[in-house]
């Protein structure tokens, strides 16, 4: 696959940057950035910084440890795209792979059967060497258990219990940029069930001639609007990414409210080939942002109720309750 580069807008040869989803992408975005700043590509950063999130079986809702479906099973999405060729890969219902994000990647290099689904995504993993494991850890399986004893209904369970996927986007200093996502969908999702997260122009889209976008949240919802797309479309008519983002989803949740009677879960980052990032969001939503020069940092996101977004640090008091959630006993 070519690794031409498009004309870029206006970035700056010195300047790197990444914006992640969930305070659960801190500890990635520490490793991958260390390589954007050495002048990595965007594209491992990217994949290093979800893989970190993958592997970490105190995040329930992406990779090892995450929490299983319906019928306890351990269904995975993720997706990669490259902003310079527009070459992406995507899986969708893949199991018992650790890293369905590299599966993604290298998908990508495919120019046909680049998007691969259920028994054949996961065989295609097998056979291409990609590590296997067992994805489902005694805790998750117990909170499964808890969860089926007293599940009666598909809906029961609620519709945003431990759903949150990781989305990336990174941008090098070569002015290249990558974005990926990876996450294990609705807790107790029915069998075959599939979000936002692998779909191109919903959960992620991004052009190194503009920038790019990634979602997390309802992706029931979420899909209905096209949501990455249109951000970054809307950065190419000259919106700055917070701009994009206000616009995009505010009136998209309006929309749905208005049509649809509700909307659910939905927040959107973004990044411009200058690396400015902007984010928006109906709910109370977490993300982390680095660039060269900058601390790494975790940052709060509201809407401010006027169709914009309120951004704020976390709290320390907020941390500890984080960390101490990720150990709390299962009740």
């Amino acid at each position: 696959m070519s690794d031409s580069s498009p004309q870029k807008a206006s970035h700056d040869q010195s300047t790197w940057a990444s914006i992640a989803t969930w305070r659960m992408a801190y500890e990635g975005m520490v490793k991958s950035s260390s390589g954007l700043e050495e002048g990595g590509q965007s594209g491992d950063a990217v994949e290093r910084l979800i893989q970190e999130v993958e592997a970490n079986p105190d995040y329930t809702s992406v990779g090892y440890g995450a929490l299983p479906n319906r019928e306890g099973e351990m269904e995975m999405d993720a997706a990669f795209m490259d902003g310079n060729s527009m070459a992406l890969g995507a899986v969708a219902g893949i199991q018992h792979v650790l890293h369905p994000v590299s599966v993604a990647r290298q998908l990508s290099r495919r120019h046909t059967s680049s998007f691969l689904v259920g028994q054949g995504a996961t065989r295609y993993a097998q056979v291409s060497g990609f590590e296997m494991r067992n994805m489902l850890t005694d805790r998750a399986r117990r909170r499964w258990e808890l969860e089926a004893a007293k599940t009666t209904t598909p809906d029961s369970a609620g519709p945003y219990r431990g759903h949150d996927t990781v989305g990336a986007i990174s941008l090098d200093m070569q002015g290249s940029m990558a974005v990926g996502t990876s996450t294990s969908g609705l807790f107790m999702k029915e069998p075959g069930r599939v979000g936002d997260s692998p779909l191109p122009g919903s959960g992620f889209y991004v052009d190194s001639a503009i920038g790019g976008a990634a979602a997390t949240g309802l992706g029931e919802d979420i899909m209905k609007g096209c949501l990455s797309y249109r951000i970054v479309a809307l950065m190419g008519s000259g919106l700055t990414p917070q701009e994009a983002c206000d616009s995009a989803v505010y009136e998209f949740d309006d929309l749905l409210r208005n049509r649809y009677g509700k909307a659910g879960e939905i927040s959107l980052i973004a990044l411009s080939t200058r690396g400015e990032w902007g984010v928006a969001t109906n709910v109370e939503f977490t993300f982390c942002t680095a660039r060269k020069g900058e601390e790494i940092r975790i940052l709060m996101a509201n809407p401010d109720g006027k169709g914009g977004t309120r951004i704020e640090p976390v709290t320390e008091e907020w941390l500890q309750e984080y960390e101490h959630s990720l150990k709390a006993p299962i009740k």
